[in-house]
């Protein structure tokens, strides 16, 4: 009975993590629901050098690739930023704005783009209203802020959401797919 159980509690732990790290079409709240077809809210943080930074103004007549991360520095996040500054050029090319969001302070998003020499805008949502804003979940528990990417036309509406803790490739390659497919 004791392995029964240990082998279910297995399973259920498994089917849990794929289900989160899956990609997803749709997040949700209490709050709101963006999904592909919304319009994206305002958004006005500071950037990494203290600015404020008003997403549909900066951005105005281009793609923006917007993705929420968990955290400065920690090993996944600094791959996927620079990812995103290796294909720099390749979202330039597609007409695309690179944002990163998360949790941390101006001071720590300056640090983290400096040392990875980051060529893209980080804003700084230290309460986190924005991220509960779009809905992105927490993952593992409600122990981690999610990894979502948002691809947003220039008409600022969402065409592809990809929610993914662990397919930190996927964030930047399914991008690009996209942005190439809209232009």
């Amino acid at each position: 009975m004791r392995n029964l159980n240990r082998n279910y509690l297995s399973v259920c732990l498994l089917l849990f993590v794929a289900f989160i790290t899956s990609g997803n079409t749709t997040i949700k709240d209490n709050n709101m629901e963006i999904k592909i077809g919304s319009t994206i809210p305002d958004i006005v943080l500071r950037n990494q050098d203290g600015k404020l930074f008003d997403l549909k103004k900066e951005t105005a007549g281009k793609n923006v690739v917007l993705y929420f991360y968990p955290k400065d520095d920690t090993p996944g996040c600094t791959a996927q930023a620079c990812s995103f500054r290796d294909q720099f050029e390749d979202f330039t090319d597609a007409d695309a704005v690179v944002i990163g969001i998360s949790g941390q302070s101006v001071e720590s998003h300056k640090a983290f783009a400096e040392k990875h020499r980051l060529t893209f805008t980080l804003l700084s949502d230290e309460e986190n209203k924005i991220r509960k804003q779009f809905g992105v979940p927490t993952n593992f528990f409600g122990l981690m802020p999610g990894r979502v990417t948002y691809v947003i036309d220039k008409n600022n509406k969402v065409v592809y959401i990809f929610n993914s803790q662990t397919n930190i490739s996927g964030h930047i390659q399914e991008s690009l797919k996209i942005l190439k497919d809209l232009n």
